[in-house]
Protein backbone atom coordinates (compact mmCIF):
# COMPACT_ATOMS: atom_id res chain seq x y z
CA UNK A 1 0.00 0.00 0.00
CA UNK A 2 1.11 3.36 -0.61
CA UNK A 3 -0.11 7.08 0.19
CA UNK A 4 -2.15 8.42 -2.88
CA UNK A 5 0.57 11.42 -3.06
CA UNK A 6 2.89 8.96 -4.37
CA UNK A 7 0.77 7.32 -7.05
CA UNK A 8 1.39 7.26 -10.57
CA UNK A 9 -0.43 10.11 -12.65
CA UNK A 10 -2.91 8.47 -15.06
CA UNK A 11 -3.07 5.25 -13.43
CA UNK A 12 -6.31 3.91 -12.08
CA UNK A 13 -6.07 2.66 -8.34
CA UNK A 14 -8.32 0.78 -6.21
CA UNK A 15 -8.27 2.59 -2.76
CA UNK A 16 -7.47 0.18 0.33
CA UNK A 17 -7.43 2.00 3.52
CA UNK A 18 -8.48 5.29 4.48
CA UNK A 19 -6.64 6.89 7.88
CA UNK A 20 -7.31 9.94 9.86
CA UNK A 21 -9.67 10.72 12.68
CA UNK A 22 -13.16 10.51 12.22
CA UNK A 23 -14.30 13.89 10.88
CA UNK A 24 -11.62 13.16 8.22
CA UNK A 25 -12.78 9.69 7.42
CA UNK A 26 -16.21 11.31 6.94
CA UNK A 27 -15.65 13.93 5.12
CA UNK A 28 -13.37 12.42 2.42
CA UNK A 29 -16.40 9.41 2.13
CA UNK A 30 -18.92 12.22 1.57
CA UNK A 31 -16.35 13.11 -1.42
CA UNK A 32 -16.75 9.30 -2.31
CA UNK A 33 -13.14 8.29 -1.15
CA UNK A 34 -13.97 4.98 0.21
CA UNK A 35 -12.61 1.34 0.60
CA UNK A 36 -12.71 -0.45 -3.29
CA UNK A 37 -13.30 3.00 -4.97
CA UNK A 38 -11.30 3.56 -7.92
CA UNK A 39 -8.78 7.01 -8.12
CA UNK A 40 -7.30 8.01 -10.82
CA UNK A 41 -4.49 10.91 -10.12
CA UNK A 42 -4.89 13.25 -12.81
CA UNK A 43 -2.51 16.19 -11.91
CA UNK A 44 -0.44 17.17 -8.74
CA UNK A 45 0.18 20.94 -8.43
CA UNK A 46 2.20 21.71 -4.74
CA UNK A 47 1.67 18.92 -3.53
CA UNK A 48 -2.39 19.01 -4.34
CA UNK A 49 -3.66 16.74 -6.23
CA UNK A 50 -6.85 16.50 -8.49
CA UNK A 51 -8.37 13.03 -8.54
CA UNK A 52 -10.91 11.69 -10.75
CA UNK A 53 -12.74 9.56 -8.21
CA UNK A 54 -16.99 8.12 -9.35
CA UNK A 55 -17.22 9.87 -12.65
CA UNK A 56 -16.19 13.67 -10.74
CA UNK A 57 -12.67 15.79 -11.26
CA UNK A 58 -12.22 16.55 -7.12
CA UNK A 59 -9.08 18.52 -5.37
CA UNK A 60 -7.90 17.50 -2.05
CA UNK A 61 -4.86 19.09 -0.18
CA UNK A 62 -1.80 16.80 0.17
CA UNK A 63 -2.55 16.11 3.81
CA UNK A 64 -5.90 14.70 3.00
CA UNK A 65 -3.89 12.16 0.24
CA UNK A 66 -1.41 11.09 2.25
CA UNK A 67 -4.68 9.60 4.80
CA UNK A 68 -5.76 7.29 1.51
CA UNK A 69 -3.56 4.13 1.07
CA UNK A 70 -4.13 2.62 -2.23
Amino acid sequence: MIPLTVADTGEAHIIKRIGGNPEVKKHLEDLGFVAGASVTVISSMGGNLIVNIKEARVAISREMAQRIMV
